[in-house]
């Protein structure tokens, strides 16, 4: 869309116009993006692991026999524990990752789109006008 601005010369010997130009000017600001919060979080997992104990007892076998009957024997048995495996569970902390957390700053280029505006002088004559131009080596 254009903006004319006419200014006939009927009744005044010299007008002047103010020509505007639109320049482009680029100005920067930095603006936080985000908030970043770090922490470290636990979880619980619960094991169960089948451990093979092993036990050592003293056994006494008492056997009574029946004189009256030869295949008849009473067998009393005694169980004294000796010894057996305790467990102990420890628990030994490992490093699972390394994380590191830095930060980075890179430049880029970013294209920028914009549309200038210019004003120039149009002249718009009636009748059979012959334009001279003051300049004579400009003219052709």
């Amino acid at each position: 869309m254009t903006e004319q601005q006419n200014s006939p010369l009927d009744h005044q010997d010299e007008v002047t116009l103010q020509l505007h130009k639109e320049e482009l000017e680029i100005n920067k600001k930095w603006v936080d993006t985000a908030d970043v919060t770090i922490y470290k979080k636990k979880y619980t997992e619960e094991k169960q692991i089948l451990v093979p104990v092993t036990r050592e007892d003293l056994i006494i076998e008492k056997k009574v026999a029946n004189p009256e009957n030869p295949t008849d024997k009473k067998l009393e048995t005694i169980r004294i524990p000796l010894s057996e495996d305790q467990i102990e569970v420890t628990l030994t902390p490992a490093i699972l990752n390394d994380v590191e957390i830095y930060k980075n700053q890179y430049e880029e280029l970013i294209q920028v789109h914009e549309t200038l505006k210019e004003e120039i002088v149009h002249i718009e004559t009636v009748g059979n006008v012959k334009l001279a131009d003051e300049d004579p080596l400009t003219s052709v």
